[in-house]
């Protein structure tokens, strides 16, 4: 991949996220649903440490042309699947999300479903393991995200079956 393709591509990438990141704090302060506020604060915090790392990668590649071998692609792991597990002990099945909770989740699921493949795209494109590394991580914790949404979305359309489903609660049908 040539040097141009890369920063463009990372300063899309940078935009994403920090879009995402708005998106996600703009809906975890406006939910008053306990899970949906935890979930929506989680990914916004691992879309600001993506943001960082892309913006640290693009001042790097600027400088030095090429990609950074001391550049490490490390990043902290997700919390979002451990909050919907700790979730399923403490929530109540009689709480429903309301549309907006709905409609963003739904909103959520496009960006980090192209994040998804834009990412594998990169790795694929990649000339180095170091590089390939590191998008292919990215990857992977959007498509994370992509699955603790699909999670979240079943909780706000059906939290009795969802719990069920966690083994959160033993419902008796009432």
């Amino acid at each position: 991949m040539e040097r141009n393709e890369r920063l463009e591509a990372l300063e899309f990438a940078l935009t994403n996220e920090k879009k995402e990141k708005e998106f996600y704090q703009e809906n975890a302060d406006r939910t008053n649903d306990p899970l949906g506020k935890a979930m929506f604060a989680s990914i916004a915090e691992e879309e600001t440490e993506h943001y960082n790392r892309l913006l640290e990668l693009h001042g790097k590649l600027e400088e030095r042309k090429k990609w950074p071998e001391e550049f490490s692609a490390e990043l902290t792991s997700s919390k979002v699947k451990e909050i919907l597990d700790q979730a399923a002990a403490s929530v109540k099945a009689e709480l429903k999300g309301n549309e907006k909770d709905i409609e963003a989740v739904r909103i959520a699921l496009e960006f980090e479903e192209k994040g998804e493949k834009f990412y594998a795209d990169m790795a694929v494109k990649a000339d180095n393991d170091a590089e390939r590394h590191f998008f292919t991580l990215l990857s992977s914790m959007e498509r994370e995200h992509r699955l603790s949404l699909l999670d979240t979305l079943e909780y706000f359309e059906d939290p009795k079956g969802w719990l069920e489903r966690k083994g959160g609660q033993i419902l008796d049908g009432a």
